[in-house]
Order: C-alpha cells, then sequence, then structure tokens
C-alpha cells in the first residue's frame, strides 16, 4: 500500500512538472492561430476595400445619370429617377426610379406603373433608360453588399487584435 501511494505521489509530481510546458505549448499554438486569423482577415479586407475602391467611381458616373428624389418627411429611402424623355426618346413618357439602397426598381410608363410582365417586355425591347436603371441597381447592391463585408471583416480583424493583446 506505501509502494502505490508513492509511486501515485511520484507520477503526479511528474505530471504537474509536465503542465507549464504543455500550457506553455497550447498558448504558442493559440497565439500562431489568432495570427494566421488576423493576417487572413487583412487579407480579406483589403481585397474588399480593392473592389469598392473600383466600384465607386462606376457608381458615381452612372449616378450623375439620375436626379435624386426624396421626401425627408416621409420617406427613408430616396429614388434615382431617370426619364426616357432625358434621354430623347419622346415615342412615351418611361419613369423609371432605383431606391437608393437597391433593393427596388419601379417604372411607370405614361404615369402607371408597369406589372412585372411589362417590365420584362420592356426589358426584351432594350430601353436605354431601364438597361441602366438595372446596371445602377446592381451596381448599388453590390457597393452596399461590399461595405457590410466590410464592416464584418473590421470586427474580425479587431477580435484578433484584443486576442493577441492579451498574450
Amino acid at each position: 500500500m506505501k509502494k502505490a501511494v508513492i509511486l501515485f505521489l511520484a507520477i503526479g509530481c511528474l505530471l504537474s512538472c509536465d503542465k507549464p510546458s504543455r500550457l506553455e505549448a497550447y498558448r504558442a499554438q493559440k497565439h500562431e492561430r489568432d495570427s494566421i486569423g488576423l493576417f487572413d482577415q487583412e487579407r480579406t479586407l483589403s481585397y474588399y476595400q480593392k473592389q469598392l475602391d473600383a466600384l465607386l467611381p462606376v457608381s458615381d458616373s452612372l449616378i450623375a445619370l439620375f436626379s435624386y428624389e426624396k421626401n425627408e418627411k416621409y420617406q427613408d429611402h430616396g429614388y434615382y429617377v431617370i426619364r426616357n424623355n432625358r434621354l430623347k426618346n419622346p415615342n412615351y413618357d418611361l419613369r423609371v426610379m432605383v431606391r437608393d439602397d437597391g433593393q427596388d426598381l419601379i417604372v411607370y410608363k405614361d404615369g402607371k406603373r408597369l406589372s412585372d410582365q411589362q417590365l420584362a417586355d420592356l426589358r426584351i425591347k432594350g430601353n436605354e433608360a431601364l438597361e441602366r436603371a438595372d446596371h445602377l441597381q446592381i451596381v448599388i447592391s453590390d457597393v452596399n453588399e461590399l461595405e457590410k463585408r466590410i464592416r464584418k471583416t473590421n470586427l474580425e480583424v479587431q477580435k484578433y487584435l484584443k486576442r493577441l493583446q492579451k498574450n
């Protein structure tokens, strides 16, 4: 029985001596994982920022073709509006509106809102105002998505920086 107790204490001593080195190894591995995560997130952030920087001039040039309308009193979102007569096509009055967050596209022809089928028919004919509005809607949606991704990635970078500062 005495031998078993002595053996148990000896094993306990050996294990307790080994714990600090295991803990240090674990911390070193965690630090390395966090460093790699930080590097990846910073690289991703740089990629998204380059995409956004390339897309903003396209967005600005498209927005210049539209007029912006928003009633501050009643509307949360404004609309970029382009009319067919602005493109020198007097056959009919076409008013195309793109919501400023890119979530909606509304088309009025001769004062009446077009149905989805009428809108599809107009797209097939290749209306220039509608093509520009479609393009603007896509660009605005892409810009908004990139801005969301940049915010999310920035939060990840901050998280990794805090972890690394603790170590």
